[in-house]
């Protein structure tokens, strides 16, 4: 799974409109572009992909006032909000999912319930379980990585991020079924994106073609 059509998805989602450029700045404004495949090309080719599959909606705007073709502006479809959701829990529910698939599904959690993110959460868990339990049939963490020579320093490494992962999500279980945060259906949700106008502190500031689209 990739993490560019979750980001994508949930930015335009956000916005309930928003030009490519919109999507290009909230992502930076994430950080997204360095902990992910969010550069501005595979932005725009993910957003132009997504409207041919139905998924956004494209609509022509007027031109500005200085002149130029006239600007794309992107809606997300019922479609397409249905492929949103379905990308969000499985980016919260696979335990090898890559992290910048599972980062970008911890900035999209609040979209959900409380109750579901937490259920999520807990198959995450589940599956983390399951992982190790299949690596220490082969590799007994008692006995040190040197038992299997250098190569189980692999499954060494695999036991200890299953269990770093397995913390680290109990952590936030905890903190979510405590009242952390504003969910779905809870009151006004966190806004992570830039205003209109509003300038960008983390924009790199290197122009792209798709930028005038």
């Amino acid at each position: 799974m990739s993490a560019i059509r979750l980001l994508v998805l949930g930015a335009v989602r956000q916005h309930g409109r928003a030009h490519g450029y919109q999507v290009r700045n909230d992502l930076e404004y994430w950080g997204a572009h360095e902990w992910s495949n969010a550069k501005p090309g595979s932005v725009y080719h993910a957003l132009k992909q997504m409207a041919k599959q139905g998924l956004l909606i494209a609509h022509e705007v007027a031109p500005s006032t200085a002149g130029g073709p006239p600007r794309i502006e992107y809606e997300i479809t019922e479609k397409g909000t249905e492929e949103y959701l379905a990308l969000l829990r499985a980016a919260l529910t696979s335990y090898d999912q890559k992290m910048d698939v599972l980062s970008a599904g911890i900035g999209f959690i609040v979209d959900l319930e409380r109750s579901e993110a937490v259920a999520l959460l807990k198959e995450r868990v589940a599956g983390l379980a399951a992982w190790r339990a299949s690596v220490t049939e082969y590799y007994t963490p008692e006995d040190g990585p040197g038992s299997l020579g250098h190569i189980g320093e692999i499954m060494n490494m695999w036991v200890h991020s299953a269990d770093a992962g397995a913390e680290w999500t109990r952590g936030l279980i905890e903190r979510i079924g405590g009242g952390a945060y504003t969910f779905a259906g809870e009151g006004d949700p966190f806004v992570g994106v830039l205003a209109e106008g509003e300038e960008n502190p983390y924009a790199t500031g290197v122009p792209d073609p798709g930028d005038l689209d």
